[in-house]
């Protein structure tokens, strides 16, 4: 990895960033997009080169100059995914220059399967309107692929934590909630790790695959807020049944879908090793 490489981060957000980070360290370039312009005076903070985009207006051509690497971020809405309804035809174009895109989707793909166990060979199956607008995108994104050799990738992402995003800052502030579903199990990823698996396929390219990206242990989400409160010392807050629970309709949407997710293919084809393979590992490091 060397000077002459180039991330592009459609929303340098909080797993791009991570990236962003590791990469310009070992002398890569860094650029990204932002929704607004303090989105983008935050990137030129950190170094990087900074374009606003929003997927209503296409980037100048300029923004493409030297880029070898994608990063995808940006959440499908009703319409599709912003970044191919912008940029698909440019993207097309510029696929033989490409060494390797990401496309960072979720494991809402699988839908609900009761606590079982799925693969990245398991059917697709999505249970909300957000997940199947995520498959959608994801076979859009293999689309650019197939027709135009983009060498796309796919990262099914678990709910994301991190650095100022996790159940410790929740219980802190008050905020968190131990809301109790019985079955109920969630996988997780620590936003290193996802920088981590991103960084692994970079260095074993495989255009067209799909990988799961989740630590080795789906929980009960009270648990794992009663362990932040257990670290923290303190009282965690009570339990409430999910019935009871005042929730909004995102909220109540995860609470759709429980499931466990293999991470045997980051570790076998990758030769990914998790640096938090649980969130006890993830919160005591954080704390």
């Amino acid at each position: 990895m060397s000077g002459d490489k180039h991330l592009f981060c459609f929303g340098l957000g909080f797993c791009a960033k991570a990236l962003a980070h590791r990469l310009s360290a070992k002398g890569w370039t860094v650029s990204g997009t932002s929704r607004n312009e303090d989105g983008c005076r935050e990137i030129e903070a950190l170094g990087f080169k900074s374009w606003l985009f929003d997927g209503s207006q296409p980037l100048p051509d300029s923004a493409y100059d030297g880029i070898s690497h994608i990063v995808a971020s940006p959440p499908p809405r009703e319409e599709g995914d912003p970044v191919l309804r912008s940029e698909s035809a440019r993207l097309a174009r510029c696929a033989p220059q490409l060494e390797w895109v990401a496309y960072l989707s979720t494991t809402g793909v699988y839908g609900d399967r009761g606590g079982g166990w799925v693969d990245e060979a398991s059917s697709l199956t999505p249970s909300t309107v957000r997940g199947q607008r995520r498959l959608d995108a994801e076979n859009a994104w293999l689309d650019l692929w197939r027709a135009h050799g983009a060498p796309v990738h796919l990262f099914r992402l678990a709910g994301i934590y991190g650095p100022g995003r996790n159940q410790l800052r929740s219980v802190r502030t008050g905020k968190a909630r131990r809301i109790v579903k019985p079955g109920q199990v969630f996988s997780r990823i620590h936003v290193e790790d996802v920088a981590g698996i991103l960084e692994a396929s970079i260095a074993r390219p495989n255009p067209g695959a799909a990988y799961n990206v989740c630590d080795d242990h789906a929980a009960p989400p009270q648990d794992v807020v009663a362990y932040a409160a257990d670290l923290l010392g303190v009282q965690p807050p009570p339990e409430i049944a999910f019935d009871d629970a005042d929730l909004s309709d995102m909220a109540r949407s995860f609470y759709a879908e429980s499931k466990r997710v293999s991470n045997a293919r980051i570790k076998d084809e990758l030769g990914y090793a998790l640096l938090y393979p649980d969130y006890h590992e993830g919160l005591k490091a954080l704390l």
